[in-house]
């Protein structure tokens, strides 16, 4: 029981680290997300879990940000000014502190332009699964396990 909840705890520091209005503008768009395309039926739905299934989450973008301005540092400091390295030390310190404290200072940037967390992004995706009935047929059944596994299969789907 300890460790679940300290996994919850642990899959929640960005949302913890980000300023509450930002957190519910983000649950208010992926509810308008929600209703909009469940009106459409089933297609739009359809359409909409593709789409959230290519869609990069907070780490994503933090990890290709870093990346990225690391290796623009380094080869900055190989081909003009050896300054340069400060980029990437600073990127590996903003990582080392996100990897910490779950929050670092890009973190506030791509929060405030919409990006969500996984557990963001897969929330709404199993909404839309909920309405599109996909768990209608896995009520709970007696002990021979069919039904856990029935489910199993359709959340690691």
């Amino acid at each position: 029981m300890k460790s679940e909840a300290r996994t919850e705890q642990e899959a929640d520091r960005v949302r913890q680290a980000t300023d509450s209005e930002v957190n519910e503008q983000i649950d208010l768009e992926s509810e308008w997300s929600i209703r909009s395309v469940a009106a459409g039926g089933p297609a739009a739905i359809q359409s909409r879990l593709e789409e959230l299934d290519r869609e990069w989450d907070i780490e994503r973008y933090l990890a290709a940000n870093a990346s990225t301005l690391a290796f623009t540092g380094v080869m900055l400091a190989a081909f003009h000014r050896r300054y340069w390295l400060i980029l990437p030390a600073v990127v590996s310190a903003f990582l080392f502190q996100h990897a910490v404290q779950g929050w670092c200072p890009p973190l506030s940037v791509f929060r405030r332009l919409g990006i969500r967390t996984r557990k963001e992004i897969d929330r709404e995706k199993y909404a839309l699964k909920v309405l599109r009935g996909d768990f209608r047929d896995l009520a709970p059944g007696g002990d021979d396990g069919v039904p856990a596994r029935r489910a199993m299969d359709a959340v690691t789907t």
